[in-house]
């Protein structure tokens, strides 16, 4: 009833709910409780916990940071106070691995040495896998970028990470830019990459292939991340 005080008639919502009037206006002006004050007190803390860690602190974190300013509650109570504020955990992304340097394949050298530029189009592509949770399971994404303008040339999305993954992203890249012969295209040491299908597209082309030093994904990835966040 207090909720709707401006929208309903005081008068009105006692006949709905059958309360009368003297006992809503008793109950208003009656003061709160001590364990409502201390629950609109923990309130406050939970909130500034919840907002420092970024909405991934669930009930058992922002326990121990409540412990640490010396208030002893249970996480049924804190789990109780979040859901009445409605502050939910945030769940980290879980890690999936995209590339599997264990191979027999040849694997090519660092041409490009991390020098992530280029004077012209279709001088070097830089491709690079990389996930996406969906309501429907873990979707696989590949993806092609032009050095000079930083544009996503070409990409290909599948449930699973064969070769063909790879293959299909940069042949949209060929169908859509038309590269010329010597066309640099550098990755990691993944086995798509040295697949002997994606370094046969490679030759087909007369393309050159680069690979990332080992271990060493900051030579492919992080370029990948930052050109699709500014595309």
């Amino acid at each position: 009833m207090e909720e709707h005080r401006g929208t309903f008639s005081t008068a009105l919502m006692c006949r709905v709910f059958e309360v009368s009037r003297s006992g809503y206006y008793e109950w208003r002006t009656r003061p709160s409780s001590q364990r409502v004050r201390d629950d609109q007190a923990l309130k406050a803390s939970i909130r500034e916990h919840h907002k420092k860690s970024r909405s991934t602190y669930g009930t058992r974190r922002i326990q121990k940071q409540l412990a640490e300013d010396g208030e002893t509650v249970s996480r049924r109570r804190i789990g109780r106070l979040m859901g009445e504020e409605g502050l939910e955990c945030k769940m980290r992304r879980k890690f999936k691995a995209t590339t599997n340097s264990k191979h027999n394949k040849p694997v090519a050298a660092n041409l490009l040495n991390r020098n992530f530029t280029a004077s012209e189009p279709d001088q070097a592509y830089v491709g690079d896998i990389t996930y996406i949770s969906t309501r429907e399971g873990w979707l696989y994404l590949a993806v092609f970028i032009d050095l000079c303008s930083r544009a996503v040339v070409g990409w290909s999305m599948d449930s699973r990470m064969p070769a063909a993954l790879v293959n299909d992203a940069l042949t949209m890249a060929i169908f859509k830019r038309r590269p010329a012969a010597g066309l640099l295209v550098h990755s990691d040491r993944g086995s798509q990459y040295a697949s002997d299908s994606f370094q046969g597209l490679l030759k087909q082309h007369e393309f050159k292939c680069s690979m990332s030093r080992k271990g060493n994904c900051w030579d492919t990835q992080s370029t990948i991340l930052v050109s699709i966040a500014l595309a």
